[in-house]
């Protein structure tokens, strides 16, 4: 047995890995029923988001040894529901957005979540960007907490498909 070091890389995903995503996305979505959230139970996301996603160039997985842990949307443009918050953002420049983030099931307990956004972290300052701006649903107890753990400061509520959420902001040095 070799002794190799644990290798995660964030990537953009391909179309051909929709199924391995969604897969991925339905246990998001099941794990949300379970905690008695109330995100992602209206049918979204779904299949067709993802292509969209991959096609618009957001769609971004973390893969260790090749396999699929991890899912997110990251958004290097302005997210119009953000224009309108009901607080105020740390910063007014340029940002990044994540939105729909998923973990296998099979990477629970990894703090694989954790990896992805520090992932993020880098790509967005390879990109020159300083910020990156979150939003999630009031009883999505996990991703809170990731959000804190992560020291994403608390800027307010936006609104998406017609229900508050509540958004963070970090601002990367």
């Amino acid at each position: 047995m070799s002794n190799t070091t644990e290798q995660f890389i964030l990537r953009k995903a391909a179309l051909s890995e929709i199924p391995q995503i969604w897969n991925i996305l339905q246990d998001a979505i099941e794990q949300r029923r379970q905690d008695g959230s109330t995100q992602w139970q209206d049918g979204y996301p779904n299949e067709l988001t993802i292509e969209n996603d991959i096609k618009n160039g957001y769609a971004y997985v973390l893969t260790e040894n090749e396999s699929i842990l991890c899912y997110a949307a990251i958004i290097f443009d302005k997210e119009p529901a953000y224009e309108e918050i009901q607080g105020k953002w740390l910063t007014n420049g340029d940002y990044a957005v994540v939105h729909r983030v998923a973990a296998s099931k099979l990477a629970k307990g990894k703090g694989i979540a954790t990896k992805l956004f520090k992932n993020i972290e880098d790509v967005c300052l390879t990109n020159n960007i300083h910020s990156i701006k979150v939003d999630t649903n009031f009883d999505n107890i996990p991703m809170l907490k990731i959000l804190d753990k992560l020291n994403y400061t608390y800027c307010g509520e936006v609104f998406f498909r017609g229900s508050a959420r509540k958004a963070f902001e970090k601002k990367l040095v």
